[in-house]
């Protein structure tokens, strides 16, 4: 299935293309579909939000997308790039320098402050002291967060540590972002305010964004709305 974004964006450059993707697990003595013949191909530039209940495989997908998980069968190509023809050490460098992760738990390291946990990001990529300081200070600001750049996650609202781990997926100037129920362990209001804080960063700063969602509110923002049922994908539009 090859999809546009309302936006009226050319899906010929494509950024990502999946093409009859299948995922099977091992449950006992048989195989467990979370993914059946998936295509879709996403435009550049655009806000992708990926629904449907529990189980859909909305989730499977996002990861073989990341490069966190295999397909079974079919192949993913981000940037044009097979991911099926990566060693795990290339995946893991190729996921460093050209993709941000944002989970719903946020997964901030306790210990460091919101700079800190940016700043590991470029640093762990082998950029430079200064560069690793500028660019934590410039991620931090993006997301509005430059007076709590000292505080620890503990002391921040479950809309700031969000803001930090948006700030840490920017870190190391992705093309693609990829983002895992960010708004399932906050509030309508605050909710609402994170998924308006993405859509500013796909227009200002022209990366994808893919994101698994049971959020109604995210129909408002995306460009594109993809719906799965059954590890299919039933609508997109």
């Amino acid at each position: 299935m090859a999809t546009e974004s309302r936006n009226g964006d050319n899906t010929g450059a494509a950024i990502v293309q999946v093409i009859d993707v299948v995922r099977t697990y091992r449950l006992g003595s048989s195989n467990v579909f979370a993914l059946r013949g998936v295509d879709l191909t996403v435009a550049p530039g655009t806000f992708v939000a990926l629904k449907g209940r529990s189980g859909s495989g909305k989730t499977t997908l996002l990861n073989c997308i990341g490069g966190l998980d295999r397909p079974t069968s079919g192949v993913i190509e981000i940037f044009g790039r097979p991911l099926n023809k990566m060693s795990e050490s290339e995946l893991t460098r190729w996921r460093r320098e050209h993709i941000g992760f944002v989970f719903q738990s946020f997964a901030l390291l306790p210990t460091l402050s919101a700079y800190e946990n940016v700043e590991l990001m470029p640093r762990l990529a082998g950029k430079g002291r200064k560069a690793c300081h500028q660019q934590a200070d410039s991620c931090l600001e993006l997301v509005g967060l430059t007076k709590w750049k000292h505080h620890r996650p503990f002391e921040m609202s479950g809309g700031q540590q969000q803001r930090v781990a948006i700030a840490r997926a920017l870190a190391n100037h992705p093309s693609l972002m990829l983002a895992d129920e960010p708004t399932g362990e906050l509030d309508s209001t605050t909710g609402r305010e994170i998924l308006g804080l993405f859509l500013r960063i796909v227009k200002e700063q022209g990366l994808t964004l893919l994101m698994a969602t049971h959020d109604p509110l995210v129909d408002e923002y995306a460009d594109l709305i993809v719906r799965l049922q059954d590890g299919q994908i039933v609508t997109a539009g």
